[in-house]
């Protein structure tokens, strides 16, 4: 039972926020001492300005601040139980070994689960959150058959694909270690999480994804979800009438820079190279626009705030070294990505970009372990060619099993 009252900030751009409501929603229906309220940041500035919120959804529990970002309710309810991990390790360490063992939930992942489960054999999914990057994505237009969708409904419909067959999910756990299959370990991979369960596999699919590339400048930490953002889509109403940079000259950079112009007082897009990256007709857009500044062959060197939000971005002229300081309110962080392979440093062979090195058969060095999607070396980071290798993955996964008994 819940006695507490949360707030939610929202934006109605934003795709992640109706998750988060209705979550809250339930938890207020289902306990009577609970409520939760929604707020519109753009609508409700003065209650913007008071708790400095600059990144949605941003939940609050009795006026404290629990959480940003897309949640589930299972998620919700994991933070409010205080002995949530202690409980999940239990389950999880009373688990047989299975077959065919998935990291990660996005599209490789998923699609991974799908072919092997239906090949009838064990198959487990150790998942953070479903979709991955998926569920930061807008359009998706390029799925063959599928003319558009939304990322968000693309997770939606791939988690309820997955749950169709037997699958073993547990959510809301990440790996630490992984040790690959030998004499020692009875022929198993050994899988060791976060909250300190052990599970084993005969066959692992690492399918971890990629995260947003950091600026990795003093200030950026300290002022994430103050005024530094990685999603424009979400946080852009929120920095209405107000002024805001974009790092990264690529496409994804350029549209950043299109959509909030739309929005902000003006927009600065600052790119390290002497030139833009994106597309020619996006380019060409972002050169129409009268309230949006393009400042090439520039690094970013600090984020400059007042100790609650920021206030400035600091950079230097690559060409003629000299700094210059932008007074703004928000930054927009589109410099690429990284993949989520930390973990595997010393055990799995990596290349220097830290993608999991693979063969055409989605084997890594490591005996019983595969690899697919955008934490690999295949170039390409797209949906669809995700989903196929995580397709090969199984497959191969498959192929070892009946090859090695």
């Amino acid at each position: 039972q819940v006695s507490d009252h949360f707030d939610v900030f929202v934006s109605l751009s934003c795709h992640n926020c109706p998750d988060v409501v209705q979550a809250l929603n339930l938890i207020a229906i289902y306990n009577p001492n609970a409520t939760a309220t929604m707020i519109d940041g753009a609508f409700f500035q003065d209650e913007v300005e008071e708790r400095k919120i600059m990144a949605v959804p941003m939940v609050f529990q009795n006026g404290q601040h629990i959480g940003q970002g897309r949640m589930t309710l299972e998620e919700i309810v994991a933070k409010l139980d205080n002995n949530s991990a202690e409980k999940d390790a239990a389950a999880i360490n009373a688990k047989a070994a299975f077959d065919v063992l998935v990291v990660g939930a996005g599209p490789a992942g998923g699609t991974s689960a799908i072919y092997a489960a239906r090949k009838g054999i064990r198959t487990g999914m150790i998942a953070e959150r479903f979709g991955g990057q998926v569920m930061d994505t807008m359009d998706i237009e390029n799925f063959t058959s599928v003319q558009k969708t939304l990322g968000p409904k693309f997770a939606t419909d791939m988690e309820a694909h997955i749950r169709e067959y037997d699958v073993d999910i547990m959510n809301l756990q990440r790996v630490s270690k992984i040790t690959g299959a030998d004499q020692t370990t009875n022929g198993l991979v050994h899988l060791e999480l976060e909250n300190g369960a052990t599970v084993e596999s005969k066959t692992v699919i690492l399918s971890t994804g990629a995260r947003w590339r950091k600026m990795n400048v003093p200030g950026e930490d300290e002022y994430a979800t103050r005024g530094v953002a990685y999603c424009p889509h979400c946080d852009g109403p929120l920095f209405k009438g107000k002024k805001v940079a974009v790092i990264g000259g690529g496409n994804s950079g350029v549209e950043a820079a299109i959509d909030l112009a739309g929005i902000v007082e003006h927009v600065t897009l600052i790119e390290f190279d002497t030139k833009l990256r994106a597309d020619q007709v996006l380019q060409d857009k972002l050169n129409s626009l009268s309230n949006a500044t393009v400042i090439t062959h520039a690094l970013s060197t600090e984020v400059v705030g007042d100790g609650s939000q920021v206030t400035g971005l600091k950079y230097k002229d690559r060409a003629t070294d000299t700094e210059h300081t932008l007074e703004l309110s928000g930054i927009f962080v589109q410099i690429g990505l990284l993949p989520n392979t930390d973990f595997l440093k010393g055990t799995v062979d990596l290349n220097t970009r830290g993608e999991i090195i693979i063969d055409e058969r989605n084997e890594t060095n490591v005996k019983g372990v595969f690899a697919a999607g955008d934490c690999t070396t295949v170039p390409y980071k797209q949906i669809i060619i995700a989903t196929g290798e995580g397709a090969k993955a199984a497959l191969s996964a498959f192929d070892y099993i009946i090859r090695n008994g």
